[in-house]
């Protein structure tokens, strides 16, 4: 998402749903993200060979947020695949076009529009929380060279807000170009390493919902999440890959 949700949001003076709406938002179709999961997995397992390392560290149980980089566009599916839980992405909207449109709502996907604050993908996606489900997020904002240099407040305004932990996902081998049988693929039945880190805290503890707050928790943010690509290239061998 770009920039902050919204000045009045940040600063915590405008709930994502008026009052009395909330508790009757319906948040995504937890049953369809549970589908979309096992669509994930016969796709990336049958066309990739997907190496999972850290799934245990996801909490098996109540609100987390996926903080993933991003430098391919199957980088959403393959987390979708290899996920220990069911997965609700923020995708941009312009993927949601033709059949592709009704196909990932109806698996609980959720569609934002990045060019300023979408209310209704904010709603959706804290309903998600609210109701103990994982959100992903590419906290980057937009496909790029996938090493979390460059983060949007999106994140750290979903995680301040709902309180939900971060646990950072690095995705690696899916931008290789060297044994492409299909332009814009990767090599078909080539290894690409999922590797899930710590689960950690973004707020201070303050509950401050400020600019400034949501300012310091993003340089918190993006100092683990960098960490974490630095390990998982390490432990993967990877250490020359974006």
């Amino acid at each position: 998402m770009r920039g902050h949700p919204g000045r009045r949001e940040a600063a915590g003076q405008v709930s994502a749903a008026a009052p009395g709406q909330a508790s009757a938002f319906a948040p995504p179709s937890a049953a369809g993200a549970a589908v979309g999961r096992r669509i994930g997995i016969g796709l990336m397992y049958g066309l990739w060979k997907p190496r999972v390392l850290g799934a245990w560290r996801v909490p098996p149980g109540g609100p987390v947020i996926l903080a993933v980089n991003h430098s391919h566009n199957i980088d959403g599916p393959m987390l979708m695949g290899t996920a220990p839980r069911p997965v609700h992405f923020l995708i941009k909207k312009e993927a949601f076009v033709g059949p592709l449109d009704p196909f990932l709502r109806g698996i609980g996907q959720l569609k934002v529009d990045r060019s300023g604050a979408d209310r209704t993908a904010i709603t959706s996606a804290l309903a998600v929380l609210r109701h103990g489900g994982v959100l992903g997020i590419f906290p980057e904002g937009t496909r790029g060279e996938g090493d979390f240099a460059s983060l949007r407040a999106g994140l750290a305004y979903f995680a301040v807000r709902s309180g939900a932990p971060i646990v950072p996902v690095a995705v690696l081998g899916s931008n290789e170009k060297r044994g492409r049988v299909l332009s814009g693929l990767p090599p078909l039945r080539g290894r690409i390493d999922v590797v899930f880190g710590d689960a950690f805290e973004a707020g201070d503890g303050s509950g401050r919902r400020t600019k400034a707050a949501l300012d310091e928790a993003t340089v918190r943010i993006q100092r683990r999440l960098g960490a974490h690509l630095e390990n998982a290239r390490r432990s993967t061998g990877r250490r020359c890959e974006t």
